[in-house]
């Protein structure tokens, strides 16, 4: 990596780290993960490019290889794309979508999909998968209507789901989730209305942090059906 590149991506890193510290952040597990410096990070220049795409799943590949499978530490990567910024709410949904999409389509294809998950988007238990690994994706830009994803750039922060249900084992969850919805409102007045359990209904709907109507359909495909 080039000294100007390793720069942009310091400069990046510590917004991205000044972001989540901030006192009114309500996501306490975020705060630990990046308390604890235990997420990986990258910068991808534009949501949803085909080269950002490529490079984007060498290193989530990567990430998700030296996952540990049994430690109750939280963990994360944050891939962070400053180039051409969406404007609108259902501009950042279309490319979340679509750079999900562009990473399923060049996953190994030795890589199956998470048994622990659904790869239908319309399934109460789906999760998007990569590199065999279920993932629970933040959706972070620049016009967020919640006040908790208005990052200065796109983001997307992807969370190993087994991490949750090792939290749910030991009874850490429900307090953990009641403290961030807790300070959710304090910040926004109210909770992201799309906010359900995992079985309750498809998470695809809280990915990009928009308000989905009620007929909102994912427009995500596994590459097999």
């Amino acid at each position: 990596m080039s000294e100007r590149r390793t720069a942009r991506v310091a400069l990046v890193d510590e917004t991205f780290r000044a972001f989540v510290n901030d006192a009114g952040f309500p996501c306490l597990a975020g705060k630990g993960v990046v308390r604890s410096g235990s997420y990986g990070l990258g910068v991808f220049g534009t949501l949803g490019s085909a080269r950002g795409s490529r490079a984007l799943a060498r290193e989530l590949a990567g990430f998700t290889r030296e996952l540990p499978r049994e430690t109750t530490n939280m963990r994360a990567y944050v891939a962070i794309f400053p180039g051409n910024a969406p404007e609108t709410e259902d501009e950042f949904e279309r490319r979340l979508w679509a750079q999900l999409q562009r990473l399923h389509e060049g996953d190994d294809p030795r890589a199956s999909w998470d048994p622990a998950a659904s790869e239908d988007p319309s399934d109460p238990h789906f999760a998007f998968s990569f590199a065999g690994c279920a993932y629970f994706v933040v959706g972070l830009n620049p016009v967020s209507s919640r006040v908790a994803r208005r990052f200065q750039w796109p983001a997307l922060v992807f969370n190993p789901h087994a991490q949750f249900e090792r939290l749910r084992e030991t009874g850490h969850f429900e307090r953990l989730r009641a403290s961030i919805r807790e300070r959710e409102i304090a910040l926004q007045g109210s909770l992201n209305p799309n906010l359900a359990d995992f079985g309750e209904q498809s998470e695809a709907r809280q990915y990009s942090g928009r308000q989905a109507e009620p007929e909102w359909r994912c427009p995500f495909h596994h590459k097999a059906s």
